[in-house]
């Protein structure tokens, strides 16, 4: 028997001694031979990638039907394998995942973003039916970073951004935290390998001098809770670099000027205990106000538990504390993971079945999401989804709901059910009338008020957060539109009180702009998406402003309230004109970014009405431009040199601010 084999299933009945291993011996075997012939970039064989990846998942502690999964991640995407061969050979199940792993391929004329959106869609909805297929995901994106410098730096830039944006919270969202912890130092390391090499040095010299200090700081604790009858073990843990640099960055402090490089954790044997030791670390020292959290009380949406504090230590610098129970501990590192530890029928299991039913329903809405939204505005709500920080508010009964910061009464009605969001007429918060587009605090018991006249609106889609809101609001304004057949639509009468516009045969407009079967209107072009030549174009006869020309695909088109007063218009190919277009770009932040970005636009002889550049507080920045162009065929050069500035990662084109 070979001895990376021998050492996997030794693990694997480290924690699973009664387990039948054959399958993992078989799955060894098998994609051993089909990546025979295989190498990775580094010129190892190609196999020790599935195989590193059976080994993480081993050491999640995960069950044998997943790690058998892990070793033949690649198969069906890399080799002549099918599924049909898996499932003949080691079984349903097993292929399920394999399959629920893999990556679409051979989708036709279709761009690398979109083809990323669709893989992770097709991951998204397979993780709703096993969350086992999310884990082996991440295994995967796991290995692949800790092996990043093989590949080329435009690939290494490409794969760490998408790991910080997707994987490494999603990640967090499972609950993972020393996942997650280690992807975003990952990321780190090769989106900033200067920032982070400085980093490394300066927090391992500072934790040299400081151990001082944090020793003193377990002994008092263990003394203290040990007089006072507390079992209980005192850690001090350095913090991640990512998460070092983001407090730099949020906070705009030096390095020297944060302290609390190390957090102090107390692991007890019980809940009760949990609030014992908190009581005991505020009589020793100063709590700061406004930096106690009971996750406890109150968990988190990624399951995670523990009491949060910060308190001014014995060397008269803030510490941070965080206490929980030994299971509460085994949650915070492995999160979902831990789902597979507990045996069938466990109070533990039973929880854990919970979060994990609210988790692929999540996942399921996420993915049902993609069909509605271009591939750009599906990752911004996704990234809301997973980045935003998460409010505590409360329905009348106190029953707590878990929402992102910024969400409203809309967003809380959609979240206890949807047909109390279609019918949401008005909402009261802590006992007074609030608007819908009010924003929710932690801790507001919210009352929403319905009607079974009332139904949703399209500005709904200007102030709501969450995915699923969005989702049901475009879902249910499709459904009207869809109402009206589009050949009744342009030939209805406008139901108006107004004077009709007069019927004539098609004219063409002073604009450019040819529009079908209306005259004597005035045309606008629409500043929500600026549409230019080249785009497909539709028509809205306003009132008293003429009529207002959007692009097809622009989302206030679903908006508008009367489907029979849209109209054909088309771009006349004689006429020329100049228009103002908005494009936006994701970039790495450094100095003389927009000065480069400006000389390439420049150097196009192309107008510049507008730019400016933000930081985002995590090491990137986004660029905004203002541009005169004639048609869309001179915008698509521009966008596509832009892209091959330094530093830039995706350049888009936006609708107005």
């Amino acid at each position: 028997m070979e001895e990376n084999l021998n050492k996997l299933q030794e693990t694997i009945k480290s924690y699973l001694p009664e387990a039948d291993l054959d399958p993992v011996r078989k799955a060894y075997l098998f994609a051993k031979e089909a990546h025979k012939d295989q190498k990775r970039l580094s010129g190892q064989p190609y196999f020790s990638h599935p195989l590193a990846v059976a080994n993480i998942l081993a050491s999640l502690n995960l069950d044998v039907t997943t790690i058998t999964a892990g070793l033949l991640h690649d198969t069906i995407e890399d080799t002549e394998v099918t599924v049909l061969d898996v499932e003949e050979e080691i079984g349903r199940l097993v292929a399920g995942l394999v399959e629920g792993v893999s990556n679409v391929t051979h989708v036709a004329r279709q761009t690398r973003e979109r083809r990323r959106i669709e893989n992770l869609r097709k991951v998204l909805l397979a993780t709703a039916k096993d969350t086992r297929v999310i884990l082996i995901k991440l295994a995967d994106r796991l290995h692949n970073m800790r092996t990043l410098e093989h590949l080329p730096l435009n690939n290494r830039y490409r794969i760490a951004h998408e790991t910080l944006e997707v994987y490494a919270p999603l990640a967090h969202r499972l609950g993972m935290g020393k996942m997650k912890g280690e992807l975003e130092d990952l990321c780190l390391k090769y989106l900033h390998p200067e920032v982070y090499c400085d980093l490394k040095k300066k927090i391992n010299e500072a934790i040299r001098q400081r151990e001082v200090h944090i020793d003193l700081t377990k002994r008092i604790l263990d003394e203290k809770l040990e007089k006072a009858g507390i079992k209980a073990e005192v850690f001090g843990r350095p913090k991640h670099f990512m998460s070092i640099y983001k407090k730099m960055i949020d906070q705009g402090k030096s390095f020297d000027e944060i302290y609390d490089l190390v957090g102090i954790r107390i692991i007890t044997d019980d809940l009760k205990n949990c609030y014992g030791a908190l009581g005991i670390i505020h009589a020793l020292w100063t709590p700061i106000p406004g930096r106690f959290k009971d996750y406890i009380a109150v968990p988190k949406s990624n399951m995670y538990q523990a009491l949060h504090t910060t308190v001014i230590g014995p060397a008269s610098s803030p510490i941070e504390v965080q206490i929980k129970t030994g299971a509460m501990d085994q949650i915070a590192e492995d999160g979902v993971a831990a789902h597979f530890r507990y045996k069938e029928g466990s109070g533990a299991d039973k929880e854990l079945d919970e979060k994990l039913s609210y988790l692929k329903k999540t996942f399921l809405e996420w993915q049902q999401n993609l069909d509605s939204v271009d591939p750009a505005e599906f990752m911004e709500n996704l990234k809301i989804d997973l980045f935003t920080k998460e409010i505590f508010v409360f329905t009348p009964k106190g029953e707590i709901k878990v929402l992102p910061a910024g969400a409203t009464p809309v967003d809380f009605a959609y979240q206890i059910h949807t047909e109390i969001g279609d019918c949401c007429l008005g909402a009261k918060i802590n006992g007074r009338i609030v608007p819908l587009r009010h924003k929710l605090s932690s801790g507001d018991m919210i009352e929403i008020l319905t009607s079974s006249k009332a139904h949703p609106s399209g500005d709904w889609l200007n102030f709501v957060k969450t995915s699923k809101a969005k989702g049901r609001i475009r879902q249910y304004l499709r459904e009207k539109l869809l109402e009206t057949e589009p050949s009744q639509a342009k030939e209805a009468p406008i139901q108006r009180e107004e004077k009709k516009p007069q019927i004539k045969k098609r004219e063409i407009s002073s604009s450019g702009i040819s529009v079908s079967g209306v005259t004597n209107l005035v045309l606008n072009l629409a500043r929500c998406c600026n549409p230019l030549p080249g785009d497909e174009i539709i028509g809205y006869i306003t009132i008293g402003r003429g009529v207002s020309v959007h692009r097809l695909n622009c989302p206030n088109v679903l908006n508008l309230s009367d489907p029979q007063r849209r109209i054909e218009v088309f771009w006349q190919p004689e006429k020329e004109g100049t228009y103002e277009v908005e494009i936006s770009a994701l970039t790495h932040n450094r100095v003389g970014l927009l000065k480069d970005m400006l000389e390439v636009i420049s150097a196009t002889r192309t107008i510049i009405n507008e730019a400016d550049a933000k930081t985002t507080g995590d090491g990137l920045a986004k660029c905004h431009f203002r541009i005169v162009v004639n048609h869309l065929d001179r915008l698509k050069p521009i966008i596509a040199q832009l892209e091959k500035v330094e530093g830039v990662l995706e350049v888009h084109r936006t609708r107005s601010k």
